[in-house]
């Protein structure tokens, strides 16, 4: 991803025009295509069978901003952080959900599944889009919102572009401030710290809100306060340096040293909203495992370059390991189920640390995670992110893991985000989601020659079957690929335009 580059409307629509007139083609050859866009936060193995692609690596322009609405136009290809910077320098306004992942992109955001710590006040990041553009799977050219093709502008949102290509969105924004006022709740259990998140919801002067279970007996609810001082005395942190500590590292030191005081500093807001960056909330803590090295702050510090999370998944996408290997889970629960799947998830994987994060569900029918029936879809989710190595390296133990996390959420009525690890059968999948409104739509929107939902997360079930995954798979070779791969795009002229034109 380059600059955010200068682009007018009628460059815009030249662009459009271009993707339309591919898509048409295929249309017309009756030739199934799927979107080539150039990014991925996925930690499934995507499938790349087949030839016909449909380009959108160009649609990386910001063509407005409208502080009178408190809105911009952006080209779905926009990473987060070039979105922040623009917004917050020029006009003092940032979006209302951030991705915590400076290189997702807005149309990744909307056409995936992205809940942050802003998401108990406004849902998914979805939620926040006001409008957007399609090219639909026979090269038309149309315009959702609410008022207009609102039956698509719902739809498409979790949809993974199975419904269309999305060129254009229109994000809600909200006035910036200086600083995040962030303090640190500790706490002593599984049901404490549910209890708390819960609690803090309510609470009408946060503006984020999420939560780290370090184990069954100690963690802490995160809670953020938008504020344009400080007082003198106060710490002012930030985590984006080489010597500043990972995010998570810093909030396990701060309860341990303040184990039943609330604890609040000021992060200055790109900061905070990009805390999770390095080490990629903790994941990148099980590289150093992986090759038996010392995890301390010299190391850290050390390959300090390659613990951003753009060159982390260069890294993971290069080899089959995340999808083998090391479980990836989002799961968002009704509150009183999350505590028994949490105590589940400790007894069936072990993995420590879990990321709470409360969010505002999604009405039905919807493919974003969303609550069975009979629960309030008016009442808030509780999210478990579950991410660490699996107890087992053999692939059948593997798949069997992952399909009983799928049967235990299930039962107790949580959804999934599908960027994750999936091994539903196709039956199982469409007894899950709304399969009468997804073909009707897909059918009134002549998208069924697009792969369907289904078709783009059930590779997760088939991965690692060639003999190059194979090999991949073992230790170090897979790795140290992964490595490699990792230092080409780090010095690599793509990354060092990045780091030139989006530091916060």
């Amino acid at each position: 991803m380059n600059a955010i580059p200068r682009k007018s409307a009628q460059q815009h629509a030249k662009s459009v025009a271009e993707i339309s007139a591919t898509v048409r083609n295929y249309h017309d050859r009756g030739e199934r295509f799927r979107i080539r866009h150039g990014s991925t936060n996925s930690t499934r193995q995507t499938a790349t069978k087949g030839k016909h692609f449909v380009d959108t690596g160009s649609l990386s322009a910001i063509l407005a901003v409208d502080t009178t609405r408190q809105t911009c136009v952006v080209e779905p290809n926009v990473p987060m952080d070039q979105l922040v910077k623009h917004t917050l320098a020029h006009h003092g306004l940032v979006p209302l959900v951030v991705m915590e992942f400076p290189g997702i992109t807005v149309g990744g955001g909307f056409s995936g599944t992205s809940a942050e710590s802003s998401s108990f006040r406004y849902g998914f990041f979805d939620r926040i889009i006001v409008s957007v553009d399609m090219v639909l799977a026979n090269g038309d050219v149309v315009h959702c919102s609410e008022d207009e093709n609102a039956d698509l502008f719902h739809g498409a949102a979790g949809a993974m572009g199975t419904l269309g290509v999305v060129t254009l969105l229109e994000v809600q924004l909200k006035p910036a401030r200086t600083y995040v006022q962030t303090s640190y709740h500790p706490v002593t259990s599984v049901a404490d710290a549910v209890g708390t998140v819960r609690k803090l919801a309510t609470d009408p002067s946060i503006d984020y809100l999420d939560g780290i279970i370090f184990s069954p007996k100690q963690g802490a609810i995160i809670a953020g306060r938008l504020s344009d001082t400080s007082s003198e005395d106060e710490p002012k942190r930030t985590f984006s340096k080489p010597n500043d500590p990972w995010f998570y590292l810093h909030v396990r030191d701060t309860i341990r040293n303040h184990p039943s005081d609330i604890s609040t500093e000021a992060i200055p807001l790109a900061e905070y909203l990009f805390r999770y960056d390095r080490g990629a909330f903790w994941a990148a803590r099980w590289a150093f495992d992986y090759f038996k090295t010392p995890f301390n702050s010299l190391t850290r510090r050390l390959f300090d370059g390659l613990m951003h999370t753009r060159i982390l998944y260069k890294a993971q996408d290069a080899t089959p390991l995340s999808a083998s290997q090391y479980i990836a889970q989002d799961i968002g629960f009704p509150f009183p189920r999350a505590e028994e799947f949490i105590n589940y998830a400790n007894q069936a994987f072990g993995i420590w640390p879990l990321w709470l994060c409360p969010l505002k569900p999604t009405p039905h029918p919807t493919i974003n995670p969303f609550p069975a029936s009979g629960h309030n879809a008016t009442e808030l989710l509780l999210n478990v992110g579950l991410w660490g190595p699996a107890p087992t390296k053999r692939r059948d133990k593997f798949v069997g893991l992952n399909r009983d996390l799928e049967e235990k959420l299930t039962a107790l009525g949580g959804g999934k985000a599908l960027y994750a690890h999936t091994f539903y059968t196709e039956e199982e999948f469409w007894r899950i989601y709304d399969r009468e409104w997804y073909d009707a739509l897909r059918g009134k929107y002549g998208a069924t020659s697009l792969p369907s939902v289904y078709d783009k997360v059930k590779g997760s079930i088939d991965a690692n079957k060639s003999m190059r995954n194979r090999v991949l798979e073992l230790r170090p070779l897979g790795g140290a690929y992964g490595v490699l791969k990792a230092i080409r795009y780090r010095y690599g002229s793509e990354y060092r335009q990045i780091r030139r034109d989006a530091p916060l």
